[in-house]
C-alpha cells in the first residue's frame, strides 16, 4: 500500500566508474565499487538513514532529517577519501545530492518530483562534492548552514521555478577558508539579449521574446533541416536574466563556446554565456553550414 512521506533524499554515486572498469579491469573495479557502496550504506544507516535501492555504482537512500542525510553524506565522502590516500586502493570518489520533500513509498521504492530534484542535485556534483537545494538549506540545523554556499542554479525536470543549487563543504580545510555566497539575484553585468545567428538569420531572445524554438519542422522559429536534426530540437529561453538552453532531441546538442570548450547536452539545459557556437545533434565548427552563432549582449 502506497505511504506519503516527508524526508531527505540521497543519492550518492561512484564518479568514473566506467572509466575505472577500463583502466583497471573487471575485477579490480567491481571490488572498488562494492567497497564504496558498503560504505554508502553503512553510512546510511548509521544515521537513521534507509537504504532504498542500488542502481548499478549509485546508492538511494532517505533520512527524516537533512541534517541526519548530511551526516552521512560528509561520513561517506570522508570515508572514502581517507581510504583513497592509504594507497591501496585504486583511485576513487564520489558524489553526493540531497532534496528534502514529499515522496509516495510503494513497497520497497519511492517516487514523486522530489525524488527528480535529487538526483538532479547528484547530477550537478563533481566528484567528492556534496549538493544540496536551496529549499533544503533552510531545514538545516544553524551551524551546518554555515558550511553551505550557493554555487549556481539549475533547471529541474517537472518544475517551472529555477533551483538553488548549494554546495555542502565537508573537508574542514575547505570550510575554513570559504568563501562568500554569491548574490545571484543581483549581479552587475548581466545581458539583456542573446542575439542566434543562422546564415543570414538573427533571432534575438530578450525581455520582447523570451524564447525561441529550433527544428527542423517548419513551425519552428529557427529552421534548420539535417539527418541528425529533430523536429523539435531545443529551445532557447531567457530565465531570470539568464539564457538556457534545453535539449529536447534525439542526438543531443553541441556547444562550442570562445575559450575552445565543447559541451555535449541531450534531453537536460545549460546556460549559454558570453559566445559560441550550437551544433544540432553533431559538433559544428564556428562559420559551418549548419552552426548557430549565439551572443550575449549586455
Amino acid at each position: 500500500m502506497a505511504r506519503d512521506l516527508e524526508v531527505a533524499i540521497v543519492f550518492a554515486d561512484v564518479v568514473g566508474s566506467t572509466q575505472l572498469y577500463d583502466k583497471f579491469g573487471d575485477t579490480k573495479a567491481s571490488e572498488t565499487v562494492a567497497v564504496c557502496l558498503d560504505v554508502m550504506k553503512d553510512a546510511t544507516h548509521q544515521f537513521n538513514g534507509t537504504v532504498i535501492k542500488t542502481i548499478g555504482d549509485e546508492v538511494m537512500s532517505t533520512f527524516p532529517t537533512v541534517d541526519e542525510a548530511m551526516k552521512a553524506a560528509i561520513l561517506m565522502q570522508s570515508k572514502i577519501s581517507a581510504d583513497n590516500k592509504n594507497g591501496e586502493n585504486i583511485p576513487v570518489s564520489i558524489r553526493i545530492g540531497c532534496h528534502f520533500g514529499p515522496v509516495v513509498q510503494e513497497q520497497n521504492d519511492i517516487f514523486g518530483a522530489a525524488v527528480h530534484t535529487a538526483n538532479r542535485m547528484t547530477s550537478q556534483a563533481k566528484a567528492k562534492q556534496i549538493v544540496i537545494s536551496g529549499e533544503t538549506v533552510k531545514l538545516m540545523g544553524p551551524e551546518m548552514q554555515k558550511q553551505t554556499r550557493q554555487i549556481d542554479v539549475a533547471t529541474v525536470r517537472g518544475r517551472l521555478d529555477e533551483v538553488a543549487l548549494y554546495e555542502l563543504l565537508w573537508n574542514p580545510e575547505e570550510a575554513t577558508s570559504m568563501l562568500p555566497t554569491i548574490d545571484w539575484e543581483s549581479k552587475g553585468g548581466k545581458a539583456s539579449k542573446l542575439i542566434l545567428t543562422f546564415r543570414n538569420a538573427s533571432l534575438e531572445v530578450s525581455d520582447r521574446r523570451k524564447s525561441v524554438n529550433i527544428g527542423r519542422a517548419d513551425d519552428n522559429d529557427l529552421v534548420i533541416k539535417g539527418n541528425l536534426i529533430s523536429r523539435i530540437h531545443a529551445k532557447v529561453e531567457m530565465r531570470r536574466g539568464k539564457f538556457v538552453l534545453i535539449d529536447q532531441s534525439t542526438n543531443g546538442t553541441f556547444l562550442l563556446n570562445v575559450r575552445g570548450d565543447e559541451t555535449f547536452v541531450r534531453r537536460d539545459s545549460i546556460e549559454l554565456r558570453t559566445e559560441g557556437t550550437i551544433g544540432l545533434g553533431r559538433a559544428e565548427e564556428p562559420g559551418s553550414s549548419l552552426a548557430i552563432h549565439y551572443k550575449a549582449v549586455e
